[in-house]
């Protein structure tokens, strides 16, 4: 979540007469993450958030994301829900940006992740996937591998200023990726539906040690299954000094597996999955750590995070150098 568009009293009263939502109390922009703007709105009827969509979300996908939601929820799986205009809209205009409004989720993120965490959001992720099944709609990965030389092509002038060399060593990594990635040439396609792709962990809310609410829904896409898993093997499962904790990825894995057991090929599937997760969000935060304006109500995020986790899956042969 961030701020990058600027709403006035008078704009925001104005689409807020279309909701039948009560009275505006208190409205505040919300820093965290680094796609949209974003909101917390306190009306005289509770809590809610309200989303402008900034250019990387096409404004065209946006019904599929909303429709995921609500049929998400409608399967048993704790998400925000788009609250519906008084004619029946789910989207409209604020700002000359597509904005929505969403149900507000109780609970908190973890701001240290602790073992406690990863067996539950493996559940979590596991029931996502299988409710998911029934939503037939296909939203094709705009982020998946054929995204990631041509967004290194748009660091390429800054990369090396963000980091010396880095620019060859994303160049030579793309080798030990792209040719084993599941799907290309003879390598095994694995199960596939539809995922969340961005299950960082200020997109998991938590209370009493359970998962209460998944949210930002706004990078989901149809797409191998195992993928989401490595994403989160990234996200929540390294300390900070760039070292594996194979603890939390056990209980990660284990948490998961007891609601969706994976296939002898999806685990095989894994330090090549987490090599291209790593890939991914490494080049979208360099992209956006060389572009971020300079005013924006943003902290963009460190591509050098990621490159630690890059160096580690690259050498990581096999599922067993995990400890799994």
């Amino acid at each position: 979540m961030a701020v990058y568009t600027d709403v006035s009293d008078e704009a925001l009263e104005a689409f807020l007469s279309d909701y039948a939502i009560g009275n505006l109390v208190a409205f505040r922009g919300i820093a965290e993450g680094v796609e949209n703007s974003n909101f917390q709105l306190r009306t005289t009827q509770g809590d809610f958030i309200l989303t402008l969509y900034e250019k990387r979300v096409n404004a065209q996908e946006l019904p599929w994301f909303l429709g995921l939601m609500q049929h998400l929820a409608g399967q048993g799986v704790s998400c925000p829900q788009p609250v519906a205009s008084k004619a029946g809209q789910t989207l409209g205009t604020l700002a000359g940006r597509p904005a929505a409004i969403t149900t507000f989720l109780p609970g908190v993120w973890p701001r240290k992740i602790r073992q406690e965490h990863c067996r539950p959001l493996g559940q979590a992720l596991a029931r996502l996937h299988e409710a998911g099944r029934s939503y037939t709609p296909i939203r094709p990965n705009a982020l998946g591998p054929d995204a990631w030389q041509p967004l290194l092509d748009s660091c390429r002038a800054g990369a090396d200023a963000v980091h010396p060399g880095l620019l060859a060593e994303l160049d030579e990594a793309f080798t030990h990726i792209l040719p084993h990635w599941p799907g290309q040439g003879t390598n095994a396609v694995l199960p596939h539906g539809q995922i969340h792709a961005d299950l960082f962990p200020d997109n998991v809310f938590f209370l009493q040690k359970s998962v209460s609410g998944l949210i930002d829904f706004y990078f989901a896409c149809t797409d191998f299954l195992a993928y989401d898993i490595a994403i989160c093997l990234n996200a929540w499962c390294f300390e900070g000094d760039g070292s594996f904790n194979v603890t939390f990825g056990r209980q990660l894995l284990q948490g998961y597996e007891s609601v969706r057991p994976l296939s002898a090929e999806e685990r095989q599937a894994l330090p090549v999955l987490a090599r291209g997760a790593s890939m991914r969000f490494l080049l979208t935060r360099l992209y956006d750590w060389i572009n971020t304006p300079a005013d924006a109500l943003v902290t963009p995020k460190d591509p050098l995070d990621y490159l630690k986790r890059l160096r580690f899956h690259l050498a990581t042969e096999t599922v067993d150098g995990y400890g799994f």
